[in-house]
């Protein structure tokens, strides 16, 4: 009987209703829509700052990436990749030797960074093949190729095909210094990298520093990259003495603050927002209780108990919030698959922003989390009870004389 009670008094005044329902359904809708927009801009950033680069876990010496000491190298590699391929939570695992120098063409030079990888694993850990903006790849049968960043080609005025000529200290105390083509031009959007960065075919990196089988480090992209701390630890009970294992977090401490305060962002708007649409259904519930004060003395003379009335009223609110919480859920899941695939781009009113080691794309993308439909889901149907309970607390309360005189 409370059930159909509680469906008939909604519609008792259908327009009151039907605005409350809308603006429960739109806050939750868009309250999923703008978390998704949030992850996914999260994601790119995380993206940009490890597989632009870094990688999820980084293998090298212990202390190497403090301040890349050119002797702070390791050998004996290839087994030590080979096992961690075979975890099935590891993408791709590749080996990478680092020299830092100069880079001439023509009349310029400029100091640059050389990351000497092997083409097909750098594919699986970084994004450079899929952020050319002229030329091709590197290919490991060209001994001398190089891939430029977008900024230091311009600075140097060079194209695919030119030559270039890199001068560094070798690790025998000689100056090392060999030509190199460009094969290719990358733009990853971070000052960092394209400005200063190139790859080249490790063998050529190892044999022009004199450090023959020998690298800086293995670099790690998993399935899971919020997984990175976990995987850590069995990591790194298992590694030759001498070496250690970084997260991506622990590269870059201030993206991980960031990804930290998104949760308790995320909390915080759901807050603000649901507090609004609380205030909203609260109105609702308490017009339609006042309106219906002799309905309630007569219910409660005819022998409803107090309890039933205030569930009565909390029931009412319970329908609204599974109401809108449906249909919320499904017009926020639909903006978000919509952002996800399409997304909306705005390169052309914004350019890229550097943040916190990662980069901002001039692009509003999504990307589905869980929490992010669970959360405002039961954080509604809680708000639509709390909202609810003072109204039915006050119905629970009257006297069934004084309401039936109420007028």
């Amino acid at each position: 009987m409370l059930v159909s009670l509680a469906f008939r008094n909604l519609w008792r005044n259908s327009r009151r209703t039907l605005l409350t329902l809308s603006a429960m359904v739109v806050s939750s809708s868009l309250l999923i829509l703008a978390l998704g927009v949030f992850s996914g801009m999260f994601a790119d950033m995380l993206a940009s700052a490890t597989e632009q680069y870094y990688g999820h876990l980084v293998i090298s010496a212990r202390g190497y990436q403090d301040d890349r000491d050119m002797f702070a190298d390791f050998s004996d590699y290839a087994a030590l990749a080979g096992n961690l391929r075979k975890r099935p939570e590891v993408r791709g695992v590749s080996p990478r030797l680092r020299a830092f120098g100069l880079v001439a063409h023509a009349d310029s030079t400029y100091p640059a960074e050389l990351l000497g990888v092997q083409p097909a694993q750098e594919q699986q850990v970084t994004s450079f093949s899929r952020q050319l903006v002229a030329g091709r790849y590197l290919d490991e049968t060209e001994t001398a190729g190089a891939l430029i960043g977008a900024g230091l080609a311009k600075k140097l005025g060079v194209q695919p095909g030119d030559e270039l000529v890199f001068l560094t200290q070798a690790a025998d105390g000689s100056i090392g210094n060999d030509l190199l083509t460009v094969t290719g031009i990358f733009e990853t959007g971070s000052g960092n990298r394209d400005n200063a960065l190139v790859l080249v075919n490790l063998p050529w990196l190892q044999k022009l520093t004199v450090l023959p089988d020998r690298i800086h480090e293995l670099a790690i992209t998993i399935l899971e990259p919020m997984r990175a701390g976990e995987l850590a630890a069995p990591l790194q009970t298992n590694l030759p003495a001498g070496l250690e294992v970084l997260t991506w977090g622990q590269l870059l401490p201030e993206m991980q603050e960031v990804i930290a305060s998104y949760n308790v962002s995320r909390l915080i708007l759901v807050a603000i927002l649901y507090a609004a649409t609380g205030l909203g259904i609260l109105n609702t519930i308490f017009m339609s209780v006042m309106e219906r004060t002799r309905e309630f003395g007569i219910l409660m003379a005819m022998g409803m108990k107090p309890r039933s009335v205030q569930n009565l009223v909390l029931l009412e609110t319970l329908a609204m919030g599974v109401v809108s919480m449906t249909l919320g859920v499904a017009a926020g899941l639909a903006m978000t698959l919509y952002m996800e695939r399409v997304g909306v781009d705005l390169s052309p009113y914004l350019s890229a922003v550097t943040y916190a080691g990662g980069t901002i794309l001039p692009r509003l993308s999504a990307a589905f989390e869980a929490d992010n439909v669970t959360i405002p889901a039961f954080a509604l149907l809680l708000v639509s009870l709390a909202a609810g309970y003072f109204p039915a607390r006050r119905a629970a309360r009257l006297q069934p004389i004084e309401a039936i005189r109420e007028e």
